[in-house]
């Protein structure tokens, strides 16, 4: 890579070189964290703790268990579906110790929703939360899956906390406590694992309204993991970190930089199950003097609003980053007065593993843009026909890196339409470089809509509500959200001599669809703006 503008900003502290064969897989990564950090706390819930120690010694009783009681294979897809517990890095250490991609899976899912992903990843074992167990057995039948393994929230950890019993409809499931006593008479066999070897299958949405498996190897985790210490720099001390994991481990941002990086780094990682409830989530905080914490703009400003996060100790806090949507300056203009820090805005995709850019460590200012590029990493603008745009004009960002997924699983028509001929990602984002080097997201070239960080693609929620009989036709946008950055809102047509309430369409959605994807604004039309071949014109919707 010839020298890049925002090289300028690189100075001697980020490297523009790394070895990222340096770790042969994910595997060799844990090991060596758990070899330097063995008794430390690696992980703690609800005030139960677990050891680098220990998570190493449970997740090889995991993965003996997969190998020689379930007969799984190096390659098998097995699904995970739970929200931060500690269930979660112990079942996912042994699926990867076995060899196994891990199918990460939204526990708020709709029984369609995780209907679709079982049955296109054809997973055979789930590891889920005993709480999403009712949205399972809606559907379990109609799946490839053989295996039901349930993980309570006091697993691993405090045996008296509540957890919600295993539904009914599962008429056979083994708990998590059973899969780690048996799997510790258990001989684990080693596998070889290369960095072109699968490590997850990351499922996000796509223009066509079904959701695709992005198919991310061993390489492209060690590469981002390696980017992300590499450009961090004095932003991490080893050893010394604790940090707080509010956002989802099922979702690649956490999963990567929660999880991985600052695991490699010794940290001891805070998992919070249930964000939402806002009182608890600060009450816990209060308890911490944390040198990290990653979200998105309604988490940093949900926090800021809730009584008593003010009382947080911020002292050792260095790094506070934000992703999955863009960070908004009042927020964390806020968030500075209050902490002593702003937040630091990076941009990926989980098609990228996620982060392609970051807003370097000693940038003491909020900048409203997605920052520079991380090592080894090639961004570029081009116009619609694929061709570099000049410095300052907008375009499609188009990235190169080695955190890249491998395609789309099953989908080869769909990978080739979001790869350049010289091998570059298409994101979709339309975006500019300035002067300085930094960049600067301006639109979405697809009609993708973000909620508090999560991807909504229009076509998705049109195919729910269009199987509603009294429903023409409908179309979805995004429109500005105070509260989630933007919310959906849905466009109906009625059929002809036909009547339907707001009412009835909203409980169809919430039946069907993740909450954050539900219309929050419902409005009738007498007919949707189509071009001459009968496109539907969504953007000519936001002037109705």
């Amino acid at each position: 890579m010839t020298d890049k503008v925002w090289y300028q900003h690189y100075g001697n502290d980020i490297p523009t070189e790394l070895n990222i064969n340096a770790y042969p897989n994910v595997i060799a990564m844990i090991d060596e964290a758990v070899g330097k950090f063995g008794d430390k706390t690696a992980f703690q819930n609800f005030g139960a703790k677990l050891s680098f120690g220990d998570l190493d010694i449970a997740s090889r009783k995991v993965a003996a268990y997969l190998q020689k009681t379930l007969g799984h294979k190096k390659g098998d897809r097995v699904a995970v579906m739970m929200p931060n517990m500690l269930g979660f890095p112990v079942a996912m250490l042994g699926i990867l110790r076995a060899g196994l991609v891990q199918v990460n899976v939204n526990p708020l899912y709709t029984a369609r929703e995780l209907q679709h992903q079982l049955d296109d990843a054809d997973v055979e074992t789930i590891v889920l939360f005993t709480g999403s167990t009712p949205v399972l057995a809606e559907i379990i039948e109609n799946t490839p899956i053989k295996n039901v393994i349930t993980v309570a929230l006091g697993d691993l950890g405090n045996a008296a906390l509540p957890s919600p019993p295993v539904h009914e409809g599962i008429s056979e499931s083994t708990p998590f406590t059973q899969v780690l006593s048996e799997g510790e008479n258990l001989k684990f066999d080693p596998v070889e694992i290369t960095q072109d070897d699968l490590i997850f299958l990351q499922y996000t949405g796509g223009t066509t309204g079904v959701s695709k498996g992005a198919m991310l190897t061993h390489g492209n985790l060690v590469s981002n993991v390696l980017q992300y210490r590499a450009f961090s720099g004095d932003l991490v001390h080893e050893g010394e970190e604790l940090i707080i994991t509010a956002l989802p481990l099922y979702h690649i941002f956490a999963l990567m930089v929660n999880f991985l990086s600052y695991f490699l780094a010794g940290a001891e990682n805070i998992l919070i199950t249930n964000p939402r409830d806002m009182p608890a989530f600060i009450a816990e905080l209060q308890k911490h003097k944390f040198t990290m914490i990653t979200g998105v703009n309604t988490l940093f400003a949900g926090m800021l609003m809730t009584p008593g996060f003010e009382k947080c100790d911020f002292s050792n806090l260095r790094n506070s980053a934000g992703g999955g949507t863009a960070v908004q300056k009042a927020v964390s203009d806020r968030w500075k007065a209050l902490t002593g820090g702003h937040i630091r805005e990076g941009y990926g995709l989980s098609e990228t593993s996620p982060i392609l850019t970051f807003n370097p460590p000693k940038a003491s200012e909020f900048r409203s843009s997605i920052g520079i590029p991380i090592p080894l990493t090639d961004i570029s603008i081009r116009d619609d026909d694929g061709n570099e745009v000049d410095q300052g004009q907008t375009g499609e960002i188009c990235a190169k890196g080695p955190q890249i997924m491998k395609g789309y699983w099953k989908r080869e028509e769909a990978t080739n339409e979001v790869m350049t001929d010289d091998g570059y990602f298409r994101t979709g984002d339309v975006a500019y470089m300035a002067e300085d080097g930094y960049f600067h997201i301006v639109d979405r070239k697809k009609d993708m809509i973000i909620v508090s960080g999560f991807n909504v693609f229009p076509n998705e929620i049109e195919a729910v509500a269009a199987e509603l009989d009294n429903i023409a036709e409908c179309a979805c946008i995004g429109v500005p959200s105070e509260r989630t950055g933007e919310a959906v809102k849905l466009f109906v047509v009625k059929a002809p001599g036909k009547e339907i309430t707001v009412e009835e369409i909203q409980e169809y959605c919430r039946k069907n669809l993740t909450a954050y994807k539900n219309p929050k604004e419902i409005v009738f039309i007498d007919e949707l703006p189509k071009s001459t071949v009968g496109k539907i014109l969504r953007r000519e919707l936001r002037t109705v």
